[in-house]
C-alpha cells in the first residue's frame, strides 16, 4: 500500500466521521439549541437533523438532579448538558426556615412543577435556570408566608399554593418557563408551638364536649316539660270530655224521664176523663200518698202528722177510688 492510498483512506475516514458527526437524532420531547460560529442558528426539532460539524455546536444548559449517597443522604448537583427536556419537571426543594407574620419560625419544603416552553429564552435569558428557579421559589415563599399568621399558614395551603404559582409563573415567563403548580409538602412549627397548639386543641375539644352536654341536658328538659305539658293538656281534655259526656247523659236521661212522665200524665188524663177530678189532682194525690208512706215508715210510726191541706188530697183520693170502683 503506497502513500496515496493511505491518504485517500484517511480522507475517507475523516469524511465518514464528519458526516456521522453531522447527524443528530433528537428524542421526542427534547430539543437542542444550535449555534453557528458562536451565534444562534436554530432550534432542532425531534427526529433526524443534520448540522455542520465544527462550525455548528449545541449550546449547553445547566440541569439539576439529586445525587444519592451511600449513607442515605442526598444532595443537589448541577451539571451542563446540551439536551433541553421539554417535559414537565418537578423540583423538590430542601426544607427552609420562614418567619410568619406573628414571628413564628416555621420549617417548610415545597414541590415545584414547571415546563420549558421556549428553549431559546431558557438558554439565553438566564445563566443557571434550575438554580434561578430554586432561589426565586425560596424568596417568594418567604414573602408569602411572611404575610400570614401561623394559623392561616397551617389552614390555607391552597391559598399559598395559588399565590406562589401566580408569582413564580409571572417571574419565570421571561425565562421561557411555565410554572404549572406549587405544592407545600410539610409545614413544621417549633416543638413549643406544637405543644401549645395541642393543648389549645384539647381545651377546645373539652369546651365543645361541655357545650354539647349542656345543650343535650337543655333539650332533654325542654322535651320533658313539653311532655308534661302535653300530658296535662290531654288529662284536662279527657276530664272535659268526661264532663261533657256525663252532662249529655244526664240531659238525655231527664228528657227520657220527662217524656215518660208526660206519657204517664197523658194516660192518666185519658183515664180520668169524665170524672170529677183533674190530672193535676191525681198527680198531687199520688205524691201525698208517697209522702205519707215515707212518714209512716219511720221509728215513730204510731203517730202520723197530717197537714190541714191533706183533706183536699184525701177527697181527690176518694174520687179516684169511686172512679176505679165504677170501672
Amino acid at each position: 500500500m503506497n502513500g496515496t492510498t493511505i491518504i485517500i483512506c484517511i480522507i475517507a475516514l475523516i469524511v465518514v466521521i464528519f458526516v456521522l458527526a453531522g447527524f443528530k437524532i433528537i428524542q421526542q420531547s427534547e430539543t437542542r439549541v444550535i449555534e453557528r460560529l458562536g451565534k444562534f442558528n436554530r432550534v432542532l426539532p425531534s427526529g433526524i437533523n443534520i448540522i455542520w460539524p465544527i462550525i455548528d455546536k449545541p449550546r449547553q444548559i445547566a440541569t439539576r438532579y439529586v445525587r444519592e449517597s451511600f449513607d442515605g443522604t442526598s444532595r443537589v448537583v448541577f451539571r451542563m448538558s446540551d439536551k433541553i427536556d421539554l417535559r414537565e419537571q418537578v423540583f423538590d426543594f430542601p426544607k427552609q426556615s420562614v418567619i410568619t407574620k406573628d414571628n413564628v419560625t416555621t420549617t417548610i419544603n415545597a414541590l415545584l412543577y414547571f415546563q420549558i416552553v421556549d428553549p431559546l429564552k431558557a438558554v439565553y435569558e438566564i445563566d443557571n435556570l434550575p438554580n434561578a428557579i430554586e432561589k426565586l421559589t425560596q424568596t417568594t415563599l418567604r414573602n408569602v408566608i411572611g404575610e400570614l399568621e401561623l394559623d392561616e399558614t397551617l389552614t390555607s395551603r391552597d391559598t399559598i399554593n395559588s399565590k406562589l404559582r401566580a408569582v413564580l409563573d409571572d417571574a419565570t415567563n421571561k425565562w421561557g418557563v411555565k410554572v404549572n403548580r406549587v405544592e407545600l409538602q410539610d409545614i413544621t412549627p417549633p416543638d413549643s408551638v406544637r405543644d401549645a397548639m395541642e393543648q389549645q386543641m384539647q381545651a377546645e375539644r373539652e369546651r365543645r364536649a361541655k357545650v354539647l352536654k349542656a345543650t343535650g341536658e337543655k333539650e332533654a328538659l325542654i322535651l320533658q316539660s313539653e311532655g308534661e305539658k302535653a300530658s296535662l293538656i290531654n288529662q284536662a281534655e279527657a276530664a272535659k270530655q268526661t264532663q261533657i259526656l256525663k252532662a249529655q247523659g244526664l240531659a238525655e236521661a231527664k228528657v227520657v224521664q220527662a217524656e215518660a212522665e208526660a206519657e204517664a200524665i197523658r194516660r192518666v188524663a185519658e183515664a180520668v176523663q169524665g170524672a170529677n177530678i183533674t190530672p193535676a189532682q191525681y198527680m198531687l194525690a199520688d205524691k201525698y200518698i208517697a209522702a205519707f208512706k215515707e212518714m209512716a215508715s219511720g221509728k215513730d210510726g204510731k203517730t202520723v202528722y197530717m197537714p190541714f191541706e191533706a183533706s183536699a188530697a184525701l177527697s181527690s183520693m176518694g174520687a179516684i177510688k169511686d172512679l176505679f170502683g165504677k170501672k
